[in-house]
């Protein structure tokens, strides 16, 4: 099996040809965006939240109960959304979450207390974990090591951009028609997204597609197929994941990262309109400034990470450049809270939220980077995913309660920072070399 952090694996595989079909590109932006509606479906409540005032008396508390309520789902699934994903594969795995999410996000407009709005979020968390372990098996599938960083950059953009485009978008359904009308428009999207990925995708082997050319080129660029899996590694079960700390620091990683950006994907409206007195129009067009400079950066990082890869750079070295230099940029979000003025905090969101989108480039690239086999990429991105998304169970309640304690969010954004800075030595001094995890004899 090739090694990754070698620069012979790298740069010994055959350049592109002018004949080959270039199918895996359509692909990875299709799968953007899914990503984007996806987000678009978890992200529009944090935006329609404050204007359902009418229909909702909820306290802060309450409010990070409901956010994460959706995480417990999330998260708790992520466990069994990664095993599930290499077993049933790409195809099937997205376009069925796509279809469950997309009716729970309808259902949410019939939510009408406290409860029925904690169910309804609760319901979409369990149709969409699957969807970032799917993507990230799509990449290992379609891409050879030297494009996949930037291939990841782009299905995790969908996550910034969908949390970019709700606010524009809900706050103008919102404006013209009501709240209940937003969770039906994006839910009927999903749908019909769901319909496109189960007709379009397949396999490279299996595409039509794809050319002999092109598949070529993805095979001998160390993309994670089953013809290029070692008998042995394939074999290795699920829970044998848990001995290698590789796996370990990969989850305790990215927890630190999820801490600060599900602060985007909640609180980060309310704290516009709370904290900074943004009305309903500053929130839709100054409000998304933050995100589009997160989804141009993360493309700039995964694009310079694959030049470096290309270059003849360690694949190790690059992964560990990118995220910990992205969590200790994402750290400076503990300052937004005390600068005087609105553009001030903007900017220092807007650093920071780039940042942590460039570190989770890298964190994504990863469970296809050090899978023992092309079985196990899903199920490695599950585990990290469902440590990550711990912070989305446990991060909404305590900003909720600190804001609720202390009056700003001073706290809570220190709090954040510190965790990142954590995080960037995590990955800096525990995770050891960004490779194929050796199989022992004895598992």
């Amino acid at each position: 099996m090739t090694t990754l952090g070698s620069k012979s694996s790298i740069n010994t595989s055959t350049a592109p040809s002018r004949l080959m079909t270039r199918k895996r590109w359509a692909i990875i932006w299709l799968a953007f965006v899914g990503l984007s509606i996806n987000y678009l479906d978890r992200s529009s409540l944090s935006v329609a939240l404050p204007f359902m005032g009418e229909d909702f008396e909820l306290t802060a508390t309450q409010q990070g109960l409901i956010f994460a309520a959706f995480f417990w789902a999330y998260d708790f699934c992520q466990l069994a959304a990664g095993w599930y994903v290499d077993k049933v594969g790409p195809r099937r795995s997205f376009s069925l979450a796509a279809l469950w999410w997309s009716v729970f996000t309808m259902v949410t407009a019939a939510a009408s207390n406290f409860w029925s709005l904690f169910a309804a979020r609760f319901l979409l968390g369990v149709g969409e974990s699957p969807a970032p372990s799917t993507a990230a098996k799509v990449v290992a599938t379609w891409f050879p090591v030297r494009e996949r960083a930037f291939a990841t950059s782009i299905w995790d953009s969908g996550s910034r951009v969908g949390a970019v485009i709700a606010l524009p978008i809900v706050t103008l359904i919102v404006a013209f028609t009501s709240w209940h009308a937003v969770f039906i428009i994006i839910g009927l999207a999903g749908i019909i997204w769901a319909a496109v990925w189960w007709k379009v995708y397949r396999s490279p082997e299996e595409h039509p597609g794809a050319n002999a050319a092109e598949v070529s080129y993805i095979q001998e660029g160390g993309a994670r197929g089953a013809a290029s899996d070692d008998e042995g590694a394939a074999k290795l079960p699920w829970r044998s994941l848990f001995k290698y700390r590789t796996i370990l620091s990969m989850m305790f990683g990215f927890f630190c990262l999820n801490s600060a950006i599900y602060f985007f994907i909640t609180f980060f409206p309310s704290y516009l309109v709370k904290e900074r007195g943004f009305d309903l129009l500053k929130l839709g067009f100054f409000g998304a400034i933050p995100g589009i400079c997160a989804v141009l950066f993360g493309w700039l990082g995964g694009y310079l990470a694959d030049r470096a890869v290309r270059a003849g750079a360690p694949v190790s070295k690059v992964r560990k450049t990118a995220i910990a230099g992205g969590l200790a940029g994402g750290s400076v979000i503990m300052f937004a809270a005390l600068v005087p003025e609105a553009w001030m905090a903007l900017a220092l969101l807007s650093l920071a939220y780039s940042s942590l989108t460039i570190a989770a480039t890298g964190i994504w690239s990863l469970p296809a980077d050090v899978a023992p086999s092309s079985r196990h990429v899903g199920s490695i991105g599950g585990l990290q995913n469902f440590a990550s998304n711990l912070a989305g169970i446990f991060t909404p309640i305590l900003i909720g309660v600190l804001v609720d304690q202390t009056g700003s969010f001073v706290a809570p954004l220190a709090v954040i920072g510190f965790v990142s800075l954590i995080g960037a030595a995590n990955y800096l001094f525990v995770i050891g070399k960004i490779e194929p995890l050796k199989v022992k004899a004895e598992a």
